[in-house]
């Protein structure tokens, strides 16, 4: 039976969103769970520059893993696959163009495409592709999947309101006081099963104005782009909506420290991938000196000058 009155609870928001023809599921590992029982994947070909999660997933569904070393401009280095071996490319910091995927599938007709750092990227048709929202959008969870194939079984739906805290807690306080809790919320889809997008979830990015925050983040990238180029050991495309702008320097842990003591919180993504890799490798060198500067919807001009300076700064007196 329907309650009707009583108090009034969120809002329910009818502005159209991005990827509303997806797959709309829990988290991003859990896209690629669902890939992997839905194409009945056996065996996979992973980026040694890769977070664990994705391990874990092929771990916990008995994947046989093969791994790959990217080129510095983060495309695969693979002669060939079996015939029924995927192949998992990540898109990372929006630096592997659509085009590029297009071609790779001129030779290879089993892949995955990560867009965890493109949620701007359009899809490429025929390509199985996951997005995710939480690197995006104040939200605690989500993720979306474009598939031909579909699970069979029934797929209980996910609830969020209880790991909403940290969330609404850093809209009104700082962000040190809940990182405990985001990281926590972070370990929390480690065994969690494939479940459908919360409802709170996908009222919340019904609610967002995509078109402001993927020019406020466009902008944000090329100021950071145009400044910080000359020291920039990468070469970095220009890109809509990014993600973060990745600055890769010697030394970088000194100039994370120093942005640290003025409360600008840098991400290392890839930990993992420092114990697990040569320290001669390129994987190595990139998860330990790329600074993943913030150039989110969050922040202006003005923001992103002041990141520079310090920057600049930490650049001379080192």
């Amino acid at each position: 039976m329907k309650e009707i009155g009583g108090y009034i609870e969120l809002d329910t928001y009818i502005l159209p969103r991005l990827h509303e023809e997806a797959v709309a599921l829990n988290c991003g590992r859990n896209a690629l769970a669902y890939l992997i029982e839905a194409k009945k994947i056996k065996k996979i070909c992973l980026p040694f520059f890769l977070c664990d999660s994705v391990k874990k997933v092929c771990q916990k569904y008995g994947i046989h893993q093969r791994y790959y070393h990217i080129t510095p401009e983060f495309k695969p280095i693979i002669s060939s696959l079996d015939k029924d071996e995927w192949l998992y490319i990540v898109n990372f910091y929006g630096q592997v163009s659509n085009e590029y995927i297009l071609e790779l599938t001129k030779k290879y007709s089993h892949i995955i495409l990560d867009q965890a750092q493109s949620y701007f990227t359009s899809p490429v048709e025929g390509i199985d592709t996951i997005y995710t929202c939480r690197k995006f959008f104040g939200v605690p969870d989500g993720a979306f999947l474009y598939t031909d194939s579909q699970i069979k079984r029934e797929i209980p739906r996910d609830e969020s309101f209880k790991r909403m805290n940290f969330i609404l807690g850093r809209y009104e306080r700082t962000a040190s006081e809940f990182y405990e809790e985001s990281y926590e919320n972070n370990k929390f889809f480690e065994n969690e099963p494939i479940k459908k997008m919360s409802k709170l979830t996908e009222n919340l990015l019904h609610g967002l104005d995509y078109d402001r925050i993927k020019q406020t983040r466009t902008n944000n990238f090329r100021i950071l782009k145009k400044r910080l180029n000359n020291i920039n050991q990468i070469s970095v495309s220009m890109i809509e909506g990014a993600y973060m702008y990745p600055l890769l320097i010697p030394d970088a842990a000194l100039i994370k420290k120093r942005l640290l003591e003025h409360k600008v919180y840098i991400p290392t993504l890839w930990p993992n991938v420092l114990e697990e890799v040569n320290k001669d490798w390129l994987e190595w060198n990139y998860a330990k000196n790329i600074l993943p500067i913030p150039c989110d919807q969050r922040y202006d001009f003005d923001d992103m000058n002041y990141i520079i300076s310090l920057i600049e700064g930490g650049v001379k007196h080192e």
